[in-house]
C-alpha cells in the first residue's frame, strides 16, 4: 500500500482517492447553503414586477420572432395547440422552480437545487448542462437576429448582403456573418464587464412587447376563417412535433429563479414572477400565432412529390427558392412577423418591427 507524506503527515493514497471520490457525491445541506448565502448575500431589491419583467425578457426572444415559421412547417394552423402544450409543460416546470426557489432563496438555480438533493457530481453535470443550454440558446437568438437585420438592411437601406454570408453551410451558404458579429459584440461587452440592470431590462422588454402588440393590433383584425383550414395538415403528430420546437420559445423563464437571492420576500415574489411571466407570454404567443395564421396563412410547404419537408432541411430551403417574394410562404421567411405585416399592407410598420427585433434580440443574447 502506497504511503506518502504531505506537510509532514503520512497518509494512504488509495484511501485518500477513494474518500475524495465519495466526497463528489456529498450533499450540501440546506442550512449550510442558506448560511453561506447569508454571509455573501446580494442586496434584496427585486419585487414581483421586476421578476415578471425579467421572466418576460428571458422568454420573449427569437422563439416567437423566428420559430413561428418552423412550427408552421410542422403543424400549420395547429401550432396554436402546440403553444398550449408547450405552455403546460413549462408551467409544470415553473411550479417546481417556484417551490424550490421558495425553499432555497439563493442564487444558483438548478445547480444549487441539485447540490442540495443529489450531490456535488450531479450538480456539476447540471451546471454544465445549463451552460450548454444557454450557449445554444444564445447562438439561436444570434441567427434569428441575423434574419431580421438582413431584412431591415434590405428594406430600409436597399443593401442586399450576399446569401453566402447570411446563411450557414446547411442552407448552401458559407457563414452567417451577422450572427457571428453580434455574438462577438456581446461577448466583448461582457468581457468589459457590462451589467444589465433591471431598469434597462424593463425598457428592452417594453420594446419587444410593444412590437408584438403592434403586430397583434394589425394582424388579428385581418384574420379570416378560411386561413385556418386545414387546421392539422400533418395530423396530431405534427402539432406535437411543433410543440417540441415551440418549447424553445419559452426557455428563459428559469432566469427568474436565479435572481432569488436578490428578491424581496422570495417565497411570495418568485412564484408570482414565474407564473405571471409564463401566463403573459403564452397569451402573447397565442395572439401572435392567430395573427400570422389568420391574416396571411401558415400552411406547410411540401416537396415536389407532395412529401412533408422538415424545418431547416436543405430540401425545404430549395423548395422555398421556387416562390416569388410576393407569394413567399411564412414558413420560408427568416423574419416571419415582419414579412406578414409587409404582405398584408403595412410595409412601414413591418420594417419598424424588424428594427425593434434587431434592437431587442441582442439583449436576450446578453442575458
Amino acid at each position: 500500500m502506497t504511503q506518502r507524506r504531505l506537510h509532514g503527515v503520512e497518509f494512504d493514497a488509495k484511501s485518500f482517492a477513494r474518500g475524495n471520490c465519495l466526497n463528489k457525491w456529498r450533499v450540501k445541506s440546506l442550512d449550510s447553503i442558506l448560511a453561506t448565502a447569508e454571509k455573501k448575500s446580494l442586496t434584496r431589491s427585486l419585487g414581483a414586477f421586476q421578476l415578471t419583467m425579467l421572466g418576460i425578457g428571458g422568454i420573449i426572444g427569437t422563439g416567437i420572432f423566428v420559430l413561428t415559421a418552423e412550427a408552421a412547417q410542422l403543424a400549420g394552423p395547429g401550432m396554436l395547440i402546440s403553444f398550449v402544450l408547450s405552455a403546460l409543460v413549462c408551467g409544470l416546470a415553473a411550479l417546481c422552480y417556484a417551490e424550490l426557489a421558495a425553499m432555497v432563496p439563493v442564487s444558483g438555480s438548478a445547480y444549487t437545487y441539485s447540490y442540495a438533493t443529489f450531490g456535488e457530481i450531479l450538480a456539476w453535470i447540471v451546471g454544465w448542462a445549463l451552460v450548454l443550454e444557454y450557449a445554444v440558446a444564445a447562438s439561436a437568438v444570434a441567427v434569428g437576429w441575423s434574419g431580421y437585420m438582413v431584412g431591415v438592411l434590405d428594406n430600409f437601406a436597399g443593401i442586399k448582403l450576399p446569401a453566402e454570408l447570411v446563411t450557414g453551410p446547411y442552407a448552401g451558404g458559407i457563414i452567417n456573418l451577422p450572427a457571428v458579429v453580434i455574438a462577438l459584440a456581446v461577448t466583448w461587452l461582457l468581457v468589459l464587464g457590462t451589467k444589465e440592470s433591471a431598469t434597462v431590462n424593463s425598457v428592452l422588454v417594453t420594446v419587444k412587447v410593444a412590437a408584438l402588440a403592434a403586430f397583434i393590433f394589425l394582424a388579428v383584425p385581418a384574420a379570416t376563417a378560411d386561413k385556418f383550414e386545414p387546421f392539422l395538415p400533418l395530423g396530431a403528430t405534427g402539432a406535437i412535433g411543433a410543440a417540441s420546437i415551440i418549447f424553445f420559445a419559452f426557455v428563459g423563464f428559469d432566469a427568474v429563479s436565479t435572481a432569488a437571492e436578490e428578491t424581496k420576500n422570495p417565497q411570495r415574489n418568485i412564484p408570482i414572477g414565474l407564473i405571471a411571466s409564463l401566463a403573459i407570454c403564452t397569451v402573447f404567443y397565442m395572439l401572435v400565432g392567430a395573427g400570422v395564421i389568420g391574416s396571411y396563412g401558415a400552411q406547410p410547404v411540401f416537396g415536389p412529390n407532395g412529401e412533408a419537408l422538415q424545418p431547416g432541411s436543405p430540401e425545404l430551403v430549395a423548395q422555398c427558392k421556387t416562390f416569388a417574394e410576393a407569394t413567399l410562404p411564412v414558413v420560408c421567411s427568416n423574419e416571419a412577423l415582419a414579412h406578414v405585416l409587409r404582405a398584408i399592407g403595412h410595409p412601414g410598420i413591418g420594417n419598424v418591427l424588424g428594427l425593434a427585433a434587431g434592437f431587442a434580440l441582442p439583449s436576450v443574447v446578453l442575458m
